[in-house]
């Protein structure tokens, strides 16, 4: 009965000394426990930061465009002022005016050469919207799986802790370590990757935003073309 008793209270002891110590830890001490994977987990969700926000700041300009731009077009292209049209589309500098600018550029040639033309530069214009959309993804694949490489390395230190232990006695000091580990960098793999996955899929989204509009812009510049003057 008392071998009860003080086993009860040794419990209630450590219980305590935890609940302590969850109550004094902060979460830059909690993302010390996960170690070198904790760093690597920090600089991708940096890198996801810098290309969401820098991507977002590209896509705002992508959409920025005057709503007078094809009717300004159209007037100078009936008016035969071809180089004030190709200087408007330099001036507005969105991915819609450079296709314009290349289809002014055509004009006099079959219809097919003017629309290839334009669709030519709308892909390239799309491809560098995506620019660096390939690493978001991998980020957002990758940092849970650097996550659970991190809770397999802290289950291998803990039962390493535990056979290097002497007489079956098994400390919670010893296993802290590993467990600590194990535990946080899964925690912190699924916040970067949930996060970069997120911040994927809202830059896909802007991105098919902005390629509808160009391909809005090319059948109404080519409807232009084949309005008579």
């Amino acid at each position: 009965m008392l071998l009860q008793i003080d086993t009860i209270a040794t419990i209630q002891d450590e219980m305590a000394a935890i609940e302590e110590t969850a109550q004094e830890i902060n979460l830059f001490e909690m993302a010390q426990y996960g170690g070198w994977i904790m760093i690597i987990l920090a600089i991708l969700l940096a890198g996801a930061c810098y290309i969401f926000i820098e991507r977002l700041v590209v896509l705002k300009q992508a959409t920025r465009e005057d709503k007078t731009f094809m009717d300004r077009i159209r007037d100078y292209i009936h008016e035969g002022k071809i180089d004030s049209a190709q200087n408007l589309c330099k001036q507005t500098d969105t991915p819609s005016a450079h296709m314009i600018e290349k289809g002014i550029t055509r004009i006099g040639r079959p219809m097919q050469d003017v629309q290839v033309a334009v669709e030519n530069v709308g892909n390239l214009e799309v491809g560098r919207l995506e620019k660096g959309l390939v690493i978001m993804a991998t980020i957002a694949a990758g940092a849970p799986m650097l996550g659970f490489l991190g809770t397999v390395l802290g289950m291998v230190q803990t039962f390493y802790n535990m056979a290097q232990t002497s007489g079956g006695v098994i400390e919670m000091s010893a296993l802290s370590t590993g467990m600590y580990q194990a535990m946080v960098t899964t925690i912190g793999g699924l916040i970067v990757g949930i996060l970069a996955m997120f911040a994927y899929n809202y830059l896909v989204s802007r991105i098919d935003r902005v390629v509808r509009l160009l391909e809005s812009r090319t059948l109404e510049f080519m409807d232009l073309l084949n309005e008579p003057a």
